[in-house]
C-alpha cells in the first residue's frame, strides 16, 4: 500500500535550503504560541480571583524596560529572519552561466517545452542530473504557474511577458510538475512531469529523437521569412537598428528611457514596435502581434541573442 508523504522528496539543491527556511519559521511559530498561551495558562491560575498573589504596581525601574525589551527582541528576530530568507530567495534568481535553457510555453491546458536544439516535448521535459536548467517562460492566454513541488520551485507566468526560474536535480527519476494557479476548468489536467537522467542516458535519449532543427536556426529561418532581414541587414534601404551583440546592454529610447535588451524588450518591440521605439530610429516597423505565436517569438528571441558582430545584422 503507498503510504502518504509528509513532505515531498529533495530533489534539487534548492529543495535542503528552501526546507530550513520552512521549518525554522514553523519552529519560531511554535515556540511563540506555546510561550503566550503557556503564560497565559499561568497568569490565569496565578492571578485568579481570591489568590494571594501581589497585584501592587511593577517596580519603577521595570515599567518601560520590559516592553522595550520583549520589543526589541522581535524586532531583531524579524530582521534576522526577514535578512535570511530575502538573502536565500535573491541567491536564487540568477542560474549559473553554464545553465541549460529550456523554453516553455503554458497554454490551457498545457506546457509546452522547447530544448535549445529545437526539440520540443508536452507536458514533459525530459533534463539530466547534476546540471542547472534554466526555464524561459511565458503563458499564452491566462496566468499559470510553474511547480515542481520535489525541487521546490513555483513560479507564476504571465502572458505578455517573459519569467525566468532555474532547478538543478540531484536525483534521477519522473517528478511531477503542476499548474498552482487557478487556470480555468481544466486546471486539475494541467500536469506534467521531468524525468531526471543520467547524463550517459539523457545523452542516448537526445540523439534518439528526431532532428527538429536547432532553435537559432529556427530563428534564423522565421528572420528572414517575415522580412527582418531586408531591413536590419547590411546594405538594407531601412535605416534600422543594428542587433549585433546589442543583446544585455542598456538601449536608449525616444522616450527619454532606458531599457535592457533583452528577452522582454525583444517581444515588445515585435509585438508593439510604435510604442516607444529606439532613440534615433523611425517607428516603421509592423506589428507582428496575432502574425506569430509565442514559440516563433521565442526563436527570433534565440536568433537574436546568438547574433555576434561577426554573424548577425547592422545597420
Amino acid at each position: 500500500m503507498n503510504q502518504i508523504a509528509l513532505m515531498p522528496r529533495i530533489a534539487s539543491t534548492l529543495a535542503p535550503g528552501t526546507d530550513a527556511l520552512y521549518f525554522s519559521l514553523i519552529g519560531v511559530s511554535i515556540f511563540i504560541c506555546v510561550l503566550v498561551f503557556g503564560l497565559m495558562v499561568i497568569f490565569s491560575y496565578r492571578y485568579r480571583r481570591g489568590s494571594p498573589a501581589p497585584r501592587g504596581a511593577l517596580a519603577s525601574f521595570l515599567q518601560h524596560e520590559v516592553e522595550i525589551g520583549w520589543t526589541t527582541a522581535t524586532l531583531f528576530a524579524f530582521l534576522l529572519f526577514f535578512w535570511w530568507a530575502g538573502s536565500f530567495q535573491t541567491s536564487q534568481l540568477l542560474p549559473p552561466r553554464s545553465a541549460m535553457e529550456i523554453h516553455v510555453v503554458a497554454k490551457q491546458w498545457m506546457w509546452k517545452m522547447q530544448h535549445p536544439n529545437g526539440l520540443r516535448e508536452i507536458n514533459m521535459l525530459h533534463v539530466p542530473v547534476g546540471e542547472p536548467v534554466r526555464l524561459v517562460m511565458t503563458s499564452q492566454d491566462v496566468i499559470h504557474s510553474f511547480a515542481v513541488p520535489d525541487f521546490r520551485i513555483k513560479q507564476d507566468i504571465l502572458p505578455g511577458r517573459y519569467v525566468e526560474a532555474w532547478f538543478e536535480a540531484t536525483e534521477t527519476g519522473s517528478f511531477r510538475l503542476y499548474c498552482t494557479q487557478f487556470c480555468g476548468t481544466a486546471h486539475s489536467a494541467m500536469t506534467g512531469s521531468i524525468v531526471v537522467m543520467s547524463k550517459p542516458d539523457f545523452a542516448a535519449w537526445l540523439v534518439s529523437q528526431p532532428a527538429p532543427g536547432d532553435l537559432v536556426g529556427q530563428g534564423r529561418a522565421l528572420f528572414v521569412s517575415l522580412g527582418c532581414a531586408g531591413c536590419h541587414t547590411s546594405g538594407g534601404p531601412v535605416h534600422a537598428p543594428n542587433f549585433d551583440g546589442m543583446f544585455g546592454r542598456t538601449v536608449p529610447l525616444a522616450s527619454g528611457r532606458f531599457v535592457r535588451f533583452d528577452d522582454a524588450w525583444i517581444r515588445d518591440c515585435i509585438l508593439n514596435p510604435k510604442v516607444d521605439p529606439p532613440a534615433g530610429f523611425d517607428p516603421i516597423m509592423p506589428s507582428f502581434a496575432g502574425e506569430i505565436d509565442d514559440a516563433q517569438i521565442l526563436a527570433l528571441t534565440a536568433y537574436i541573442r546568438s547574433l555576434t558582430p561577426q554573424t548577425g545584422a547592422s545597420r
